[in-house]
């Protein structure tokens, strides 16, 4: 009963108190101050109950604020997607309108436009591929290297009958499969020139007409056509004022009607002359080089030439036109060398020398494209044979030279520049090199492979220093000159006779004369006049 004024007390100040709205979960603590705090709306909403009535409704008002934060991700992720679906729809409405244009290409687009644009596409990628390294080198290799075999184009309006011609381009006319340089013999021992000059004595028997009047070291583009005065019509006129008479005529046409007799079926000569059809060992003295028929087949164009017949004209044009296919057949183009080798066995690089002077006054009396070729081949491999240190030539490619040699060599390259073909200058320096390495007297005489004053080296000597420009003034010239005449020409040295006689006819005058005459009745008497020899 005590405590009802208690209660009686505790209504009256409720009564008194102003009435609130009902309050929905737990009763509302005392406020505090609040603290600076990142806290979340949640962990607000979850702070511990006071009281435990407090912490009874609890789990209500986590409940409560759980369900507005939700609410709020929700709204909030629901705005942020907003702009990516559009994005989205955005593209898809892109992809739709490009999807219809290039279905609207294709169905309007003619096949063969597509397969063009297909193809050029394929071929642009094929383009961007490349090879290895190894296989570049690879290919390389494959096209430096020479081929195991390479036709031989025939020389045109040059083969025997019935001929095979092939129209021959001026730019490259390869004679023969690339070969190297074929191995040759060891030089022969000689040390003195009579036994070596001896020894090449068949090789001797040219025609003084082949000799040019211009200077080999001049320049090209001054030549005139006065070198080859003596062939076809200007012959005759030669004749007549470089002291020709009709007994030396007559005995000319012999002995070309000789030289066409010993020509072997297949177009070349031998120096054995009883191997020819025609002859069955009726002529006496034959030789014995058997092994040197590039050499022989040079030395019987040669006068056969200097008489005016070509393989275009004359009346051995025939013979003529075979013996130069002779020696183009048989000439070996080498890529070391960069030239094409006529090389005998036995003639060696007299062989080539001879050969070489051949083609280079075939090529200069005619300009046949044909030609052009061959000749300056067999130029550049007399350039690569030179002895690069004394500047001369012997038997085999760049051993020091001799004399010998070094002349049928300059004759060739003297040839050469007749026809307006290539002759290095380095080549021509280098061989006025060799020759001060052997001249005596100043230049008057020369030796062998040393100073000396031999007959036939004097006369090649000078005849070489004639064609590298020696002119009448130069003292040595002249000096030489006079000792030759002095001398006079030889009835057992055939040799130095053909040098000997060069040297007298482009110094002409007195000197000339005086040789002339005894040289030429000496051939006339001496030569043969009955029976299958007439004319040797």
């Amino acid at each position: 009963m005590a405590d009802q004024p208690e209660q009686r007390r505790a209504q009256d100040a409720a009564e008194n108190t102003p009435q609130s709205a009902p309050q929905k979960g737990p009763p509302e603590l005392p406020k505090k101050q609040p603290t600076p705090k990142k806290t979340q709306p949640t962990e607000q909403a979850a702070q511990r109950p006071a009281t435990k009535e407090a912490a009874k409704n609890a789990p209500a008002g986590q409940q409560a604020a759980k369900a507005t934060a939700q609410a709020a991700s929700a709204q909030q992720a629901q705005q942020q997607a907003q702009p990516q679906q559009a994005v989205v729809q955005e593209d898809d409405r892109r992809r739709s309108r490009l999807a219809y244009f290039f279905s609207e290409v294709l169905h309007w687009t003619p096949s063969w436009l597509v397969s063009m644009v297909f193809h050029i596409v394929l071929l642009l990628v094929a383009a961007m591929i490349t090879l290895p390294t190894e296989i570049e080198s690879t290919v390389q290799q494959l096209v430096v290297a020479p081929g195991e075999s390479e036709e031989i184009e025939e020389i045109e309006e040059l083969l025997p009958d019935p001929p095979e011609a092939i129209d021959l381009d001026t730019a490259s006319m390869p004679i023969e499969m690339p070969t190297d340089v074929e191995p040759i013999e060891d030089p022969s021992p000689f040390e003195d020139e009579t036994a070596a000059l001896a020894s090449v004595e068949a090789l001797s028997d040219l025609s003084p007409v082949l000799v040019p009047d211009t200077d080999l070291a001049a320049q090209a583009g001054t030549l005139t056509g006065d070198a080859l005065a003596g062939r076809g019509s200007g012959k005759a006129r030669l004749v007549a004022t470089g002291g020709g008479t009709e007994g030396s005529e007559r005995a000319v046409a012999n002995a070309l009607k000789w030289i066409v007799a010993h020509q072997l079926t297949d177009g070349g000569w031998s120096f054995n002359h009883a191997l020819a059809p025609s002859c069955h060992g009726q002529c006496r003295n034959t030789g014995e080089l058997t092994d040197a028929r590039i050499a022989a087949t040079g030395l019987a164009l040669m006068p056969l030439l200097g008489a005016g017949n070509t393989h275009q004209q004359g009346k051995y044009r025939n013979n003529v036109k075979q013996g130069l296919y002779f020696l183009i057949t048989r000439m070996k183009v080498s890529p070391q060398t960069g030239g094409g080798s006529l090389i005998d066995k036995q003639g060696r690089m007299y062989s080539h020398g001879i050969a070489s002077i051949v083609l280079c006054e075939a090529y200069a009396m005619t300009h046949d494209r044909a030609l052009r070729v061959p000749a300056q081949q067999a130029v550049n491999f007399i350039a690569y044979a030179q002895d690069p240190v004394g500047g001369g030539w012997r038997y085999q490619p760049r051993q020091a030279g001799d004399t010998s040699v070094v002349g049928w060599q300059l004759m060739a390259l003297k040839s050469a520049h007749m026809g307006y073909l290539q002759v290095p200058p380095t080549t021509i320096e280098k061989a006025m090199r060799f020759l001060d390495s052997v001249q005596s007297n100043n230049g008057a005489n020369y030796g062998y492979v040393s100073p000396g004053s031999g007959d036939a080296t004097t006369a090649i000597g000078l005849l070489c220093r004639m064609y590298l420009g020696w002119k009448h003034d130069h003292p040595a010239l002249a000096k030489g000159v006079k000792w030759l005449s002095n001398k006079g020409p030889s009835k057992n040295n055939m040799y130095y006779d053909y040098y000997a006689t060069q040297v007298m006819r482009h110094w002409e005058g007195e000197e000339w004369k005086k040789w002339n005459a005894e040289m030429r009745d000496y051939l006339v008497e001496s030569q043969a006049t009955q029976g299958h020899e007439a004319g040797s």
